[in-house]
């Protein structure tokens, strides 16, 4: 009996001591506090957006386009700052329930050190992710693995320091005021109510042991011979503290943003987001502190207030698109059906076709046969990992086609990512022909692609958009704010060493020429789903279908001409990588981009209308099917795609009671680019029958290789990934299509031909 006794007073013990009553107290009350450590140990686990490389980010930081000791020391401080931001908070909200730290020597100490399960059991976590990820999907040696850990833990024990440091400095300077009170015992009386006043109740948490700041196991003091007075004053100067920590941890996000536009300064994207969850906690502790009971109502007011001011364009924290003009109201063209049918009449209509025709022609004196293959490229969404996979492809294609890739090529079209690896080919490509020194076959183009976009995008967005929203910048001849947005812009710039900081207005001659290839850059309008096309050319033909009233069709159209729609706001002054963001705008990871018509539409990524680019590249070859039928031997039609038709393996399935509810959104979410895929087979057959000419589509798509979980779809890429997209472009399908190409290249189409033959080796 003795020693079931000592069993059970260790089992009582144990459950009431402070430790264990906090792990509690978090469970029973504002679990949403929890939330964030459940959202980060899911990124981590793979669990949490694992399709977008959620992980990756945590478990292979990059600063500086590095992975090394000093990126993780930098989330390692961020996580540091996560976790005091945490036990700042839930010092403050908890505080009633546990007194007898208000009479104890560092009681915030005290508290972080039996406030330690939750995030030890999270550093155990994430340091073993880490080292396993680093071990077997990044090949890391032993050695520097060990320079990884030693880099966190270094950063985090930074961290801890200097909020101790803090903490201390000023709990002394607390007490050297106070101790003047504490030595007068009337004075104490007077101000703390001794004497049968206002004396102080127990706290709701019945704790038995806390440790020490030796970490040693003490009994908490009896404090109900103290006054509330007392205890409620001890308390408050320490939340006065920790609030004052806060803002200036807000300051100084506020001030990294101001600096943003340097490098160094861009953070790793893991870092930003514990930094950001750091300000949603710390905010709603400051915010509890200030209002107390009155923080929803005032929040709600606060809303309100700033949804009016919203409406009013009063403040105005909506993304433009750099280089048009929005200060000019009263010409801000009209989104009505009326005024966009006017825009695609038949005489504008005809008009654009017959300039398109005069490019068509200057293509063609610029070709070696009489009759040349037109070759059109389509390139998917999909991030860094798609504009990486069509970077590679168009290097490869090119060197089999002895350089001709671009000049036998007429127009590019696509969306998201794989614009960006198109636009950047095309570019080196121009420079090289105005005699610049670019060797297209170049690795270092393809390392440039690839480079990391994501850890500006949340770096800007934690530091400049929620602190530092008020920054200028000037493109052209307008005005605009600083946010994640035009980060991304810069941040690209960079990448791809400032070759693609220019307008439309710049490019427009080359592209009339056909001393390029055109690109239609194309977004999806948020209103009624409808295109945005962006063309240095004007192109009424692609907003709708060619009416034929004697057949019934009435064509309504279903995309815009931007430059004949927005002609008194300046459209070919928007920048490039403006184009090229609007083009590839990410929900949430980018912001969506308004445009200056009544009412006011926005644009977002053309993925979310044809992923692919296919549904504009069929429409064009449509309007000008009669010119290609007789002024060439046919359309190579090349498909440049990141994820592999098809896809049987990965249909969605969710057998928990959960998915039961879930299943019909995240059906259409998952299966989105598929019901894409199915479409646009079906568009590919009736245009092989339909044409007049002879149309072959070509397919490249990136597949990870077997047991490889593949490139994640987002603004990031880690080194394994890389590897393996390289490694796509020998997959088995990928070199029968490169065959094709090659016979293609050596094929000679006879004079006067009307068929040609394209047979599949």
């Amino acid at each position: 009996m003795p020693v079931f006794s000592n069993i059970k007073a260790y089992i009582k013990g144990f459950y009431y001591s402070f430790p264990v009553q906090l792990f509690i107290l978090h469970l029973r009350r504002y679990q949403l506090l929890l939330a964030f450590w459940f959202i980060l140990a899911s990124a981590i686990h793979g669990d949490f957006m694992s399709t977008f490389g959620a992980d990756s980010l945590f478990l292979a930081p990059e600063y500086l386009g590095e992975v090394n000791g000093f990126s993780m020391a930098i989330v390692g401080v961020a996580t540091g700052i996560f976790i005091m931001s945490w036990n700042i908070t839930t010092f403050i909200l908890h505080s009633n329930q546990f007194k007898f730290l208000a009479t104890t020597s560092k009681p915030f100490l005290k508290y972080c050190i039996n406030n330690a399960i939750i995030p030890l059991l999270f550093l155990i976590f994430y340091l073993s992710k880490s080292i396993y990820y680093d071990t077997h999907n990044e090949l890391l040696p032993a050695r520097r693995i060990i320079v990884l850990v030693t880099g966190f833990l270094s950063g985090l024990s930074f961290a801890f320091v200097i909020s101790f440091l803090y903490f201390f400095r000023t709990e002394k300077s607390m007490m050297r005021t106070m101790e003047p009170v504490f030595r007068d015992p009337k004075t104490f009386a007077a101000q703390f109510g001794i004497g049968g006043k206002h004396f102080h109740e127990r706290g709701m948490l019945h704790i038995d042991w806390f440790f020490n700041t030796r970490m040693k196991l003490k009994k908490p003091r009896n404090v109900t011979h103290y006054s509330q007075e007392f205890i409620d004053t001890v308390f408050k100067r320490h939340h006065f503290t920790a609030v004052i920590s806060i803002i200036l941890a807000f300051l100084f996000l506020a001030l990294i943003g101001m600096l943003m536009d340097k490098p160094f300064f861009i953070i790793p994207a893991a870092a930003a987001i514990l930094l950001f969850f750091s300000v949603l906690i710390a905010g709603s502790g400051a915010l509890t502190y200030w209002l107390k009971s009155w923080a929803f109502p005032i929040l709600l007011l606060l809303g309100i207030g700033l949804n009016f001011l919203f409406e009013k364009e009063i403040i105005d924290p909506r993304n433009k698109a750099y280089g048009i003009n929005y200060t000019n109201r009263s010409e801000r063209p009209v989104y009505t059906r009326d005024s966009i049918m006017q825009l695609c009449t038949i005489e504008k209509m005809e008009a654009d076709k017959k300039n398109m025709i005069r490019i068509l022609e200057r293509w063609k004196q610029r070709q070696r046969e009489e009759k040349p293959l037109l070759y059109i490229i389509n390139v998917s969404g999909g991030g860094t990992r798609s504009a990486t996979f069509t970077l590679n492809v168009m290097q490869h294609m090119d060197s089999i086609m002895n350089g001709e890739l671009l000049r036998k090529t007429f127009i590019i079209n696509g969306a998201s990512g794989g614009m960006l690896g198109a636009a950047y080919y095309r570019e080196l490509f121009r420079l090289k022909q105005q005699g610049r020194p670019v060797n297209l076959q170049d690795q270092q183009y393809t390392d440039n692609i690839s480079k990391d976009l994501l850890n500006a995008l949340f770096s800007s967005f934690v530091t400049r958009d929620l602190f530092a929203p008020a920054q200028q910048f000037k493109a052209g001849n307008y005005n605009y704010i600083k946010d994640r947005g035009y980060a991304f812009e810069e941040q690209f710039n960079r990448n791809t060493g400032r070759i693609l900081d220019y307008t439309l207005r710049d490019i427009t001659e080359d592209e009339a020429a056909a001393k390029i290839p055109l690109m239609l850059f194309n977004s999806t309008i948020t209103r009624d789903g409808r295109k945005m096309i962006i063309s240095t050319q004007p192109v009424s033909f692609m907003m709708r279908n060619w009416p034929d009233s004697a057949a019934g069709i009435t064509a309504e159209p279903d995309a815009i001409d931007f430059s004949a729609m927005f002609k008194k706001q300046d459209p070919y002054s928007l920048r490039l990588l403006s184009t090229l963001r609007i083009n590839a705008t990410f929900p949430y990871v980018l912001p969506n981009v308004w445009l200056p018509s009544s009412p006011i539409i926005d644009v977002m990524d053309a993925g979310m209308r044809d992923n692919f680019g296919q549904e504009s590249s069929l429409r064009f070859l449509h309007v000008l099917e009669n010119w290609i039928t007789n002024n060439t031997g046919g359309v190579v039609f090349i498909q440049i795609r990141d994820r592999k038709d098809g896809e049987w393996d990965e249909g969605y399935d969710d057998p928990s009671i959960t998915g039961m509810f879930t299943k019909p959104i995240m059906t259409l979410q998952h299966n989105w680019m598929k019901m894409q895929d199915y479409y646009h087979d079906e568009m590919i057959q009736y245009a092989h029958t339909g044409f007049g000419f002879p149309f072959k589509k070509i397919t490249f798509s990136y597949a990870p290789l077997p047991k490889q979980k593949g490139a994640a779809l987002n603004f990031h890429l880690t080194r394994n990934e890389k590897l393996d997209i390289r490694r796509a472009l020998h997959s088995e399908s990928n070199v029968t299509s490169f065959k094709k190409i090659i016979f293609f290249q050596s094929a000679r189409v006879k004079a006067g031909s009307a068929e040609m033959h394209l047979e599949q080796r």
